[in-house]
């Protein structure tokens, strides 16, 4: 097994993690752990400038960010983390099994994807390895960032308590 297999495969364990616990601080410290793999995975397959960024912000800008809007956020009851969980688990029970056919299937696949990454000499520039050359790693970027904002109004939304 290979070390971009563990990366992945420790990828994808936090990333279950962080989607399946129902308690604020531990999803906020699995969403990090992912955050640092995928940028450990980044910097391995030559995207420094996407790794740099991804650790910088995405593990540690926004961590902070969600650490402090739960600090401000109130507790509920133990109980009631018990029953979200099990609705959560009721509901999402099928999310592992669906990652690993997935995986397994996508192992058959024998056409390995080739990308042509630039030369360090050849990049230049870093305004032009942004913009021209990592376009797609810039538009991850723009996506994890908008996760994080609508992971915030996410823990701002009222809950209707008389079923309004």
């Amino acid at each position: 097994m290979t070390l971009m297999t563990i990366l992945l495969i420790l990828l994808v364990l936090a990333s279950l993690w962080a989607s399946m616990t129902t308690l604020l601080l531990r999803a906020t410290i699995a969403l990090a752990l992912a955050s640092a793999i995928l940028a450990v995975v980044m910097y391995s397959l030559g995207a420094t400038i996407a790794a740099v960024l991804e650790l910088s912000v995405c593990a540690g800008l926004i961590s902070v960010v969600f650490v402090s809007v739960i600090s401000l956020t109130q507790r509920k009851p133990f109980k009631d983390y018990v029953a979200r969980r099990m609705s959560r688990m009721s509901r999402f029970w099928p999310l592992p099994v669906v990652l690993l056919g997935a995986g397994v299937a996508l192992s058959f696949v024998h056409a390995p994807v080739q990308v042509a990454l630039p030369l360090p000499s050849a990049a230049g520039d870093v305004r032009l390895v942004m913009w021209n050359i990592r376009q797609l790693d810039l538009f991850g970027q723009i996506l994890i960032l908008l996760t994080g904002v609508i992971g915030v109004l996410v823990l701002f939304k009222r809950e209707d308590k008389d079923g309004d």
